[in-house]
Order: structure tokens, then sequence, then C-alpha cells
């Protein structure tokens, strides 16, 4: 489908791509980012609407790229004035280039999801209409349902990549995200709960009376959970880590050191390891972003280079790097199609898409039955990664403990604590049960959020450390 991001401009789309050619005239790499964004949201909460919001943006991101050094204009306008003046700051850099410009990225024929506008395709009035309705539906669920929480986005993303040798590449992206949250609350304790879907299908297919009411039944579920669990006990025990969501610690202890730039420069903690073993047998780590659907897939990426499955540990040796087109060049390596931007306001850099670990061959109660003492962490909340060293800490939303190969009492403020390269080494057992996460996650790096996935299947980490709160 022919995008018109130029129909109401003063410059035609020939016109834009004659100034970027010459803009970028003797750089080595660099691109005209065009994009058309609308995004709503809404948010229901103590049974009324609480705020409603519809944002319509538009602008261009210009970047000239020398070596390693680039430059990046941007503007909410598009016209022949502003790309002039994009233009003129971008030519600054060309002088520093080899004179040759890098091959465009190849053409893909992939539809991974389908253009409909989530904004459009359900009404406003439906839309609230259905929020009131799980609001109702979840207050119903129990006598210990003190407040519940409502919310939906959508997001409609049009873009247009313009080379300098000529090139145009198009992409439109849709994007939904439901969520329900319920605080229940019992003889003065309360506990909360939460549980979203979504993604880059249908707008409807994630909105049908079986998936809203499945995840208000999870929301209440972990809420209840939170009432009963006890301050987790601190010390160093066998974990076992759940299929799906858990698979954020993986995309931020592990996935972030994979991406390309902090490997050539060094400040990953995984620099010049490539070829060698970095986690036990078995262990194989894929960036997906060609999953129908998925929130973490897109068609092309943000520099007009198509997704790809890009293998990173292949039983525990790495393998690969997500790459964009500046570091691959530099790295002497392909794209993989990880150059992502979060708006045409930012320039494009190493990013993940779908990141998760394959299934193994073990069962899931095989592996619990191993554990004689531990802890099952069945969700994350958010937790803190450095790059360098690897080390994070983690916190569980949900986890419990593990006694004589069986999950007992639930347990709150229970904090996973390593390093991304030590807890490779220390998975003894794979699940053979992989899931990916609900289509939830946003990543942020740089000042820049976009959205992925993760997954993994049960996994067995040996040996780490374990925070909590009991005295």
């Amino acid at each position: 489908m022919a995008l018109s991001l130029f129909d109401h401009s003063d410059t035609t789309q020939v016109q834009a791509a004659a100034l970027v050619a010459d803009a970028l005239h003797g750089a080595d790499d660099g691109e005209l980012f065009v994009e058309k964004r609308e995004t709503q949201g809404f948010s229901f909460d103590d049974g009324k609407l609480k705020s409603a919001s519809f944002d319509e943006t538009q602008g261009f991101g210009l970047r000239s790229v020398s070596g390693e050094t680039a430059a990046y204009a941007h503007s909410t306008e598009i016209s022949k004035a502003a790309l002039l003046r994009a233009a003129t700051l971008c030519k600054t850099m060309t002088r520093m280039g080899s004179g040759q410009i890098a091959a465009a990225p190849e053409r893909t024929n992939q539809k991974l999801y389908s253009a409909h506008n989530p904004v459009e395709a359900i009404g406003f009035a439906e839309k609230v209409s259905l929020l009131k309705k799980v609001d109702a539906f979840a207050r119903r669920l129990g006598p210990e349902v003190a407040q519940v929480s409502v919310s939906l986005a959508s997001d409609w993303q049009s873009v247009e990549i313009i080379r300098g040798d000529g090139q145009i590449y198009r992409d439109i992206r849709p994007l939904v995200r439901f969520g329900v949250s319920i605080v229940a609350e019992r003889g003065g304790i309360q506990g909360q709960g939460s549980h979203g879907l979504g993604g880059r299908g249908d707008p409807m297919s994630y909105l049908t009376d079986e998936l809203w009411q499945d995840a208000a039944r999870e929301a209440y579920r972990q809420s209840l959970v939170s009432l009963d669990a006890k301050p987790a006990p601190a010390g160093e025990v066998d974990v076992l880590l759940g299929p799906g969501w858990p698979g954020i610690l993986l995309h931020e202890a592990i996935g972030h050191g994979l991406e390309g730039d902090f490997n050539r420069k060094g400040t990953s903690a995984f620099a010049g390891l490539m070829g060698q073993r970095i986690a036990a047998k078995g262990i194989t780590v894929v960036d997906d972003g060609t999953l129908p659907d998925r929130r973490g897939s897109v068609s092309i990426d943000d520099e007009g280079t198509p997704s790809n499955c890009t293998t990173l540990i292949e039983d525990g040796v790495l393998v690969g790097f997500m790459q964009d087109r500046l570091n691959a060049r530099l790295m002497g390596a392909k794209p993989t199609g990880n150059g992502r931007r979060q708006s045409y306001a930012h320039a494009p850099m190493p990013r993940m898409t779908n990141t998760y670990m394959l299934s193994g061959d073990k069962h899931p109660d095989e592996i619990l039955g191993s554990i004689r003492k531990g802890l099952f962490a069945k969700s994350f909340g958010g937790g803190q990664v450095d790059i360098t060293s690897g080390k994070f800490v983690f916190s569980c939303t949900e986890a419990y403990l593990i006694e004589d190969g069986k999950i007992t009492t639930p347990v709150r403020g229970a904090t996973i604590i390593g390093s991304g390269k030590d807890a490779l080494t220390r998975i003894s057992m794979v699940g053979n049960d992989m899931e990916l996460d609900p289509g939830i996650g946003t990543c942020g790096k740089q000042g820049q959020g976009v959205p992925v996935g993760v997954g993994q299947p049960s996994l067995r980490i040996d040996r780490i450390t374990v925070g909590g709160t009991a005295a």
C-alpha cells in the first residue's frame, strides 16, 4: 500500500528524494525517516472514566552517517524549508565519509500484521462501554475486590524511509495494549494483581469477551495471592523461573549485552566472546522480529532492513549480535533488522524485537521435583541492570517457596540478584514449555522506548542469590 506522507506538504516525494540524495552525497550511510502517528488512550478507574486522550503527530528525521559519527536533524514540519534546513546540517558530516554510500537494504514482501488502524477500528463510545463492562465484571469477582483499574491504548504508525540512492521503504504498524489491575483487601491488608495483553493484530482480536474476562480473573487471582504472601527469606538457593513473562530477566540481563553497539564499543559483559561458550549446553536464545502479530515484530526496521530471526546463543555458544546498519558496517557484519527508533525525533540504534529462549527437553514437573529447597519466581516487575558488568537485580511480583519438590507458601519482597554471564552458566534444566509474554513489553534504552516481546521456558538456575524481607 502506497503511503502519502507528503500529501499535505509543499514538497513531493520525488523532490524529497532528490534533496536526500544531495544531502547524503559523500556520506557512508543515512536516510530520511518520515512518520505519521495516531495514539489513543483510555483509563477507567474508581468506577468511572478517569482519562481519555488522542494525539496525532507527524515529522521527519534526516540522518547522515560518516564513519562512526552521525548528524541528525528532525522536525514536526514536513516541508521543503524544514528539509533544506536539516540537509544543511547533515551535509556538514558528508565530507568525513568514504564517498560511497552503503548499499540499500534488500526488499521484502513479508507482512506480519494487518493494516487495521486500532484507533479508528472501534468507536469512542464502544471503547468506553467495554471498559465499563470490564470494571463491572471485575468488581463482581469476589468480596475482596477494593479497587479496579482498566486501561486501553491504541497506536497506529505509518512510516516512509527514503535513502540517498532513491530507494523507498514503507510500513504501517498497528499496536494495541489492554490491561486490568485489581487491589484486593482483607482484614486491613491490601494485595495487588494485574494482567495485560496486546500485539499488532486486528484490534478486535484482543478484546473478545473471553480474553478480557480471563485477564480480569488473572488479575484477581494475583491480588489474592498477594494478600496471603509472607515475607520472603534471603539466601543463596535454587530458583525455578516460570515460562513466558519471566523472560524479561533474559531480555534485560542478557539481551542488551548482545546488542551490536555495546559490543563494538567494548562496554558489554559479552564483548570479545564471539564463538565462545557463555552458557550451559542446551541453551539457545534468539531475537525474532518475524513472528506474526507479536508486539515486538516489524516487517522492516526503522532503517528499511527486513526483520529476521537472529540466533544469539546456540547450544550455549555465543554466535550472533543484534545489529543496526551503522554498527554492522563498523564490525564487518550484516544488519539483522534491529535498527529501531522511538519516533522520527530519534536516531536508530540496535534494539531487541522479540527475544526468547527456545524450549529444552525437561517437563516442568521434573524441574520442580528436582528442587529440595528454593524459590519459584512466576512473574517479575521492575529491575536494574549494569550492561558493562552484567549485574542485575529483579523484583518478583509473584513468587513461592519450593519445599521438597513442591510449591508451597507465596512470598512477597523477593528479589533475584546476580549477573547475566554467571546466571547463564547456572542454568541446569530447561523446560519444554516455552511461552511468549502476553504482549505488554516496552523496552527503554538511552531515553528511547520501543515495543518488544520476551519469552522463555521454565528454567532451573542453581544457587543464585535471593534478597528477601523476612526478619
